[in-house]
């Protein structure tokens, strides 16, 4: 279950009761919230979702902005040892995916990229093939 953070006034305490009740707890930020000040929530999370549109609705093109961002978050999750997933939504694309991989991200949502093409699973295929590709690039195992 993910909240963000710009509507919780308490997200310690929330993110806390979603782990009690034995969900995942995952914060969203919005593209012009910064990572920074939520750095020392990361042990508290399982995902931190990092929106690459304004919220609100389906169809919108990516916010390349977000780029820098995501490599923030990367290097935050790492630099504190957490096992957090990163995952990155709004205009995920076959075009956009590749550079989310590469920046960091490791969790994709994409909407209308799927749902808007002719065949889905083609288009999940191929959007799989691009991240892991992007991702090797990135940061080989």
């Amino acid at each position: 279950m993910t909240i963000h953070a710009e509507a919780s006034a308490a997200p310690v305490r929330t993110l806390r009761a979603i782990r009690a009740a034995g969900a995942r707890a995952g914060l969203a930020l919005n593209p012009a919230t910064a990572v920074e000040p939520y750095a020392d929530l990361l042990p508290e999370l399982d995902m931190l979702l990092l929106m690459t549109v304004e919220p609100g609705f389906g169809g919108q093109h990516f916010l390349d902005l977000v780029l820098p961002k995501v490599r923030r978050a990367r290097e935050l999750v790492r630099g504190r040892g957490v096992p957090v997933w990163l995952q990155v939504d709004g205009g995920v694309t076959d075009e956009t995916i590749g550079r989310c991989a590469e920046a960091g991200a490791d969790m994709f949502v994409a909407g209308s990229a799927v749902f808007g093409a002719t065949d889905p699973a083609a288009a999940v295929t191929e959007l799989r093939r691009r991240a892991d590709l992007a991702a090797g690039q990135a940061w080989p195992d």
